[in-house]
């Protein structure tokens, strides 16, 4: 058995039989229950070494033949295969409770195989035509049948369609550079290219104007999903790109160019969440914002920018997870999620309330929450490098800070009187608090998943080291 065929082609094939199951309980059960038992062997059996079982051996190959492309993962790979599919694990069991299993299980598990394949495939520049693959096979789990699609599930599938010519093209070019090192112009026209085509893919500033739009047109939930692995997997691409270029990762414009795109990704992202009156398009924009904050990783000195990076993964793919579920909850009672129509619904919704404020108070960086440490360590890195990225970084931070307050302040706002009346789900009530539960486990002691995390640097050859 190989590999590839393990975490790429197994969980494909098995999308495909899903999507014949029309019960939400057990496809989600069955989908969480895959995604855990696929990272759990990443976890314990290591890639391309031998196993002795009973009389026998037994060995996961790396690699495998595909239409004569290989698709490898190497030994380096298994730490970060076990955190994305034990986070997708994750949001596999919610999709129960939020009434979207039949669409994220089987498209989300091909949208996972296939940006999985992305990081596996050699020549590695094919990997931007299965991000493709994997951007065109999210509008059907982005829309229910016979939904027509809206302004901003166009703008994304048309944005994110834009960044794969611009990759390809910047892959041929910088061919060329790696033949004539020389070729200064061709060098600059290839950094341009590159850096356009993940502008688009990133929804780097100021091409992110589609995010508030899809928030307001589809299920949170599958979009807190989308929101979470693509940019994840995009960025891992990236910095794949800067290992395998010498001349790129050592440049010295490349710290300042990311330096200067993640702080108006924070700073824009926090001051529209601050102002912003509608639930959905907030977790869009502090989403922005949780991308600018991986850039800005990316800029701090080789020795601190990859284990930055990966320390970001997990706690935002939770609190996205806790804040999606909550959002799908109150969408369920009022639409659209403005301010006006959700007034006072903590005293309905105690637990979703709590859990979409905690939610955004961790990406805010909120201390004992998990987006704190992190965010402490990425503005202590910023501020020996530059006082000013520093101070608006801080900016930003206050900026989301400012939008979960007024968020708060409006759902425990309610006329004189009002009585309590819980009528939560126990499914979603559940799902909710154990997610703040791991949001503070997370946050009062960092480092519970270190031992998974501190393999993940040596995915790159060059990077970091």
């Amino acid at each position: 058995m190989s590999a590839p065929f393990l975490w790429i082609i197994l969980p494909a094939a098995i999308a495909i039989v899903a999507m014949l199951i029309k019960n939400q309980r057990i496809l989600s059960i069955a989908g969480g229950s895959l995604a855990i038992l696929l990272a759990l062997v990443a976890l314990i059996v290591p890639i391309d070494q031998a196993l002795q079982i009973g009389g026998g051996s037994f060995k996961i190959a790396p690699a495998i033949q595909i239409l004569g492309r290989r698709l490898i993962l190497v030994p380096a790979d298994g730490s970060l295969l076990a955190i994305l599919y034990g986070l997708i694990a994750m949001w596999f069991l919610g999709g129960e409770v939020t009434d979207t299993a039949r669409r994220l299980v089987p498209f989300g598990l091909i949208v996972a195989a296939l940006l999985v394949a992305s990081i596996a495939v050699e020549p590695f520049l094919y990997a931007a035509i299965l991000i493709e693959l994997a951007v065109l096979l999210a509008i059907p789990l982005l829309l229910p049948p016979k939904q027509l699609p809206g302004p901003g599930v166009m703008r994304f599938l048309v944005y994110q369609t834009l960044g794969m010519p611009f990759i390809l093209f910047a892959g041929w070019l910088l061919a060329g550079v790696e033949a004539s090192p020389g070729e200064l112009a061709l060098a600059v026209q290839s950094a341009t290219t590159l850096g356009l085509g993940f502008a688009f893919l990133l929804a780097l500033f100021p091409l992110y104007t589609w995010l508030p739009m899809l928030a307001d047109e589809v299920s949170p939930y599958v979009l807190g999903f989308l929101f979470w692995v693509l940019p994840t997997i995009t960025i891992i691409f990236g910095m794949g790109f800067l290992d395998r270029y010498s001349w790129l990762r050592t440049s010295e414009q490349l710290s300042q160019i990311l330096s200067v795109g993640g702080l108006l990704m924070v700073v824009t992202g926090g001051l529209w969440s601050a102002f912003q009156r509608h639930l959905s398009r907030q977790m869009a924009y502090a989403v922005i914002a949780e991308t600018g904050f991986s850039l800005l990783a990316l800029s701090l000195t080789p020795e601190k920018a990859v284990d930055t990076v990966f320390l970001l993964i997990i706690p935002r793919s939770l609190a996205l997870l806790v804040w999606a579920i909550s959002l799908t909850r109150l969408k369920e009672q009022v639409e659209p999620l403005l301010y006006r129509n959700v007034q006072g619904m903590a005293r309905s919704y105690p637990i979703t309330a709590a859990g979409l404020i905690l939610a955004h108070l961790s990406v805010a960086g909120f201390p004992l929450l998990a987006g704190f440490p992190i965010r402490l360590a990425l503005w202590e890195g910023l501020a020996s490098q530059s006082l000013t990225v520093a101070f608006w970084f801080l900016v930003g931070i206050l900026g989301l800070l400012i939008g979960a307050i007024r968020t708060l302040a409006v759902l425990v706002m309610a006329p004189d009187g009002t009585d309590w009346e819980v009528q939560e789900r126990w499914g979603s009530g559940i799902m909710i608090g154990l997610g703040v539960i791991g949001l503070f486990i997370l946050g009062i002691f960092p480092q519970t998943f270190r031992f998974i995390l501190v393999n993940l640097p040596t995915m790159f050859e060059h990077l970091g080291k």
